[in-house]
């Protein structure tokens, strides 16, 4: 496991931040040149610019890194396009779609995504990816995200959603962003909808 980083005043060491964020911005461009499998240590180490021992401070192995790299991001973009709870907001306007949002992202990070989610994938990835999009799934249904609660419709669209997810990339992200996430969302709108009566 790797070390932990260490914090100065509660907040991360900036060497570490750069180390992280060199290491990831290389495996996301060696990752476009070649498959995940294809890409050692040595290869990140020397396209980062960093020593082979400051990598495994941070990660275990390359499919580590190619986790890290994918999850910050991921969660950042789950927390503000969040699952609906319903077709219309606390106004009654209507909800707006997050998903080409979602899509465009994917498609910006294809090879990295296609290379944990597709058909060398990682369990890993997946099971974080299903795990972060039933959390804001529940979050935005208002429900508590502690998962000794059952919640079968959050689940059942996070399942939806990483499944159209997975299937477009195999599909070279055939469809825009925009005509995919507006292909689902009525789907996930009317499972929603469907739960609150």
């Amino acid at each position: 496991m790797p070390a932990q980083p260490p914090e100065r005043h509660g907040l991360p060491d900036p060497r570490v931040l750069r180390s992280r964020a060199a290491l990831e911005a290389a495996l996301r461009e060696l990752v476009t040149e070649r498959d995940l499998r294809q890409i050692s240590v040595a290869d990140l180490t020397k396209r980062a610019g960093v020593n082979r021992s400051t990598f495994y401070e941070h990660y275990a192995d390359v499919h580590d890194l190619a986790v890290a790299a994918c999850t910050a991001t991921y969660d950042e973009l789950v927390a503000t396009a969040p699952i609906p709870h319903g077709q219309l907001s606390p106004d009654g306007s209507p909800l707006p779609n997050p998903l080409p949002a979602l899509f465009t992202h994917v498609a910006a990070h294809a090879p990295l995504y296609r290379a944990l989610l597709c058909d060398e994938g990682s369990a890993r990835m997946i099971n974080h990816l299903l795990h972060r999009i039933t959390l804001a799934a529940r979050t935005s249904r208002g429900l508590p995200t502690d998962t000794d609660t059952t919640d079968p419709v959050s689940a059942f669209l996070a399942g939806a959603i990483l499944g159209t997810v997975m299937d477009w990339l195999r599909r070279d992200c055939a469809g825009s962003a925009e005509e995919v996430g507006a292909a689902v969302w009525p789907c996930a709108v009317a499972c929603a909808e469907v739960a609150l009566r």
